[in-house]
């Protein structure tokens, strides 16, 4: 069956929005809009449109027919340059046993997981192809021609280990080729966009394993790799979204690893035959970052008018249609992980107690539904002695410099992103923690503390995600389940 979008597909699609377009573009153009004095009409006809087609079908794709629609390749074309590459899994098992072993000394109440196979991780090296016309083809040449040309490009030494957002079960690295590319552009750099295994049918800690093989493969390449050794001091992990969460989770991993090393030494691990040290990267770039998966903070519900995500008082009452994707046999309570898992710190970032020795930190979201979790965490690790940047947008949506394209304040934001990694690579000593909050449609820069962003404390969001677990494991049957309180 062929689910691409066709112009009558669309078409379709459309028309019977007409009615709420029309009414939407009217209330805008009156000043009858509860944004019309935030948004431009572009915006408001995009969010809009994006949060009834997300929040208010009563008959939703499967599973298996989103992660069909959602990840089909859209083909290479353009300024870019993409080189595919394939990462072999570890020859020994050290690596995959050591992160069961952080897992497990992180525990704080029994928490289940699954333990995932090794296997070859698929990747794409993403740089900015400057000669090309927006409509030159791929060209007809190996992969490894593709990389030594993108190289030729690069004008500097950075690396950005990029993972894509989705929800964890949906999207593709090719899906985020523009805002892989856009980087790449804006940093001279290199970008690589990693594959990692979607759930529900690779639960916790599958993709984890997976961003662990892609760095440690960065830093020390398998044989008939492509690119030379990076060093630690020229990453920078990031990622937006979901992918924001795999991005805080295995610096959280590092940094346990750090934090239990005897002596202060660096840890190591046996990776493709060698013993090899386990370094921080420079920096961690998150662009409206999934920090908690119980989605307990009091912006869930009370920023969703300024975001198409649909809260948990609507997602809650949505049931897919059974595939052979979900639900799991036996049943599980999330797609991404077992319930019992939702506040572990390598789930749910927000959960982890220490930032400490961490290495900057960039955070930019809106005035969205998450926001309130980022600024736990920011805050957090501030007040722990880590260098975080600050920004938030104004009355933006989630990951609205991806979503809404040309927006003046998304231009910012990529810039703003682009200026850190360069400086967290190339100048270090630069960065310190400060806090902006961007305006609306002016996008004037208001400073502000990140020691101070919010005023919820760590014990009241430990205590409000343990509640909202368990409410969560009681409205699937699992009620049976109890926890210490954290």
């Amino acid at each position: 069956m062929d689910d691409s979008p066709s112009p009558s597909r669309l078409l379709k699609l459309l028309v019977p929005k007409i009615p709420f377009i029309f009414k939407t573009a009217l209330l805008h153009s009156l000043w009858l809009s509860s944004t019309s004095s935030k948004w431009d009409l572009r915006t408001e006809l995009t969010i809009k449109i994006l949060r009834q087609m997300l929040g208010h079908s009563s008959h939703p794709n499967s599973v298996t027919k989103q992660q069909r629609l959602t990840t089909r390749d859209p083909g290479v074309k353009g300024q870019m340059w993409i080189s595919r590459v394939t990462m072999p899994a570890p020859a020994e098992d050290d690596l995959r046993q050591l992160l069961f072993n952080t897992i497990d000394e992180l525990k704080e109440c029994g928490e289940e997981y699954t333990q995932p196979s090794p296997r070859p991780l698929e990747a794409e090296w993403t740089g900015y192809r400057a000669g090309a016309s927006r409509d030159s083809p791929e060209p007809a040449i190996s992969e490894q021609e593709k990389y030594a040309n993108l190289m030729k490009e690069v004008s500097n030494d950075t690396t950005v280990l990029y993972f894509h957002g989705g929800a964890y079960y949906l999207l593709d690295p090719a899906t985020h080729r523009p805002v892989t590319v856009k980087l790449a552009k804006l940093t001279g750099s290199r970008v690589l966009s990693v594959r990692y295994r979607l759930a529900p049918q690779n639960p916790f800690p599958a993709a984890l394993l997976d961003a662990l093989v892609a760095y440690l493969s960065l830093l020390y390449p398998p044989p008939n790799s492509l690119h030379s050794p990076v060093p630690a001091s020229k990453i920078v992990i990031g990622g937006d979204s979901a992918g924001g969460n795999l991005s805080m989770v295995l610096l959280q991993t590092l940094l346990h690893l750090h934090r239990t090393s005897p002596d202060g030494e660096t840890p190591t691990v046996i990776f493709n035959g060698q013993t090899v040290p386990l370094p921080l990267p420079a920096g961690v770039a998150l662009n409206s970052p999934w920090l908690d998966l119980t989605r307990s903070l009091p912006s869930i519900e009370g920023n969703a008018h300024f975001d198409y995500l649909p809260p948990p008082s609507v997602t809650s009452k949505t049931k897919f249609p059974p595939c052979p994707a979900w639900p799991t046999t036996p049943p599980r309570v999330d797609m991404y992980c077992e319930g019992s898992a939702l506040c572990h710190p390598l789930v749910s970032p927000l959960a982890a107690k220490s930032w400490a020795g961490a290495p900057p930190i960039f955070f930019v979201c809106g005035e969205e539904m998450l926001a309130d979790e980022s600024m736990v965490l920011a805050q957090r690790a501030a007040r722990q002695g880590v260098k975080v940047v600050w920004e938030q947008f104004e009355a933006m949506p989630h990951c609205f410099a991806l979503v809404l394209e040309g927006h003046a304040g998304g231009r910012v934001c990529f810039s703003d992103t682009a200026g850190f990694v360069k400086r967290v690579v190339g100048t270090p000593e630069s960065v310190e923690t400060e806090g902006v909050f961007v305006k609306a449609k002016s996008l004037e820069r208001q400073k502000i503390e990140v020691e101070k962003l919010i005023d919820i404390s760590d014990e009241d969001v430990a205590e409000t995600m343990a509640r909202t677990r368990e409410m969560i494991m009681k409205r699937v049957g699992q009620e049976g389940k109890t926890f210490p309180k954290l």
